[in-house]
C-alpha cells in the first residue's frame, strides 16, 4: 500500500473543500465521493434598505450618516398637496412614523427653484435650525424665538396666515446652515430664492415652503435630533423615484 505524501493529502482536502471540478465526482483511492451540495449563502449584517419611494439618484443624495429623514412626497409635479413621513434608521432598517398631510407651493415642484416661481425645490436638504413666534417647545435643534416670525394677511385661497410661523424649521436650501431661519444670506444668489421652511400649515398652498398641521410641527420639533443628522427629502412622487 502506498501512503500518499502530505502534499498530496493536502491537495485532495483542498479540492473537497473548494468544490473544484464542478459536478464531477472526486475520488480518493477506489471510493467515489458524491458531489457536494452547495450550502446556502451566509447572510451577513448589511446596511438597512433605502428609504421607500426613492430612486437611485435621490437615494444617492442622502448622506450616509443620516439616521432621520422627513420624506415629503407630492401628489404630482404641479400639485400643492403632499404627504410627510418621518423615518428613523435602526439596526433593522428604516422605521416609519405617522403619515401627515401637508401643503407645498401653489404650482407644485421644481428641480431648479427660482425666486417667485411659486414652486417648492426638489431635493435632499439638511435640517439643523429652528425658531418661531412661540417659545421653544423642547426641541434639540437650535431655536430662535423672535417677534420677527409674526405674519398676517391671507393665503392663496383666502385663508388667514396668522400663526403660520409659530413654529418653523429651516430647510437648508440656499442658506447658511447654523444660523437662524431669519438669516437671509443666499449663497446661490438672490435669484435662486430661499427662506424655504417647514412651518405650521395655514390650510392652503405656500410660496415654496412645506406646511404641516400645528401638532405635527410640534411633534417634529420634539423628534428631530442633531446627532442623527436629520434631512428632508422633498419632491413630487415621480421625481423622488428617479
Amino acid at each position: 500500500m502506498i501512503t500518499p505524501s502530505p502534499r498530496a493529502a493536502l491537495l485532495a482536502a483542498s479540492l473537497l473543500l473548494t468544490g473544484c471540478g464542478g459536478a464531477a465526482a472526486v475520488t480518493t483511492g477506489d471510493a467515489p465521493v458524491p458531489p457536494r451540495t452547495p450550502r446556502p449563502p451566509v447572510t451577513l449584517d448589511v446596511a438597512p434598505q433605502q428609504l421607500p419611494g426613492l430612486g437611485p439618484r435621490t437615494w444617492a443624495k442622502v448622506p450616509a450618516d443620516t439616521r432621520q429623514a422627513l420624506v415629503v412626497t407630492g401628489r404630482g409635479k404641479d400639485s400643492s398637496r403632499s404627504t410627510a413621513v418621518l423615518y428613523e434608521r435602526t439596526d433593522a432598517g428604516w422605521e416609519a412614523g405617522e403619515s401627515w398631510p401637508a401643503h407645498n407651493a401653489l404650482k407644485g415642484w421644481t428641480d431648479r427653484h427660482r425666486l417667485g416661481d411659486l414652486r417648492s425645490p426638489i431635493g435632499v436638504f439638511t435640517l439643523g435650525d429652528a425658531g418661531g413666534l412661540l417659545r421653544d417647545p423642547g426641541t434639540r435643534l437650535p431655536y430662535d424665538r423672535s417677534p420677527a416670525f409674526s405674519i398676517g394677511g391671507t393665503g392663496f385661497e383666502g385663508e388667514p396666515l396668522a400663526g403660520s410661523f409659530d413654529y418653523v424649521i429651516a430647510v437648508d436650501y440656499n442658506r447658511e446652515p447654523g444660523t437662524s431661519p431669519l438669516d437671509w444670506t443666499r449663497p446661490l444668489g438672490e435669484d435662486r430664492g430661499g427662506g424655504i421652511w417647514l412651518h405650521v400649515d395655514h390650510g392652503g398652498p405656500t410660496h415654496g415652503c412645506v406646511g404641516l398641521a400645528r401638532p405635527h410641527m410640534k411633534a417634529l420639533l420634539l423628534a428631530l435630533d442633531p446627532e442623527l443628522q436629520p434631512v428632508v427629502v422633498m419632491g413630487d412622487r415621480a421625481s423622488l423615484n428617479r
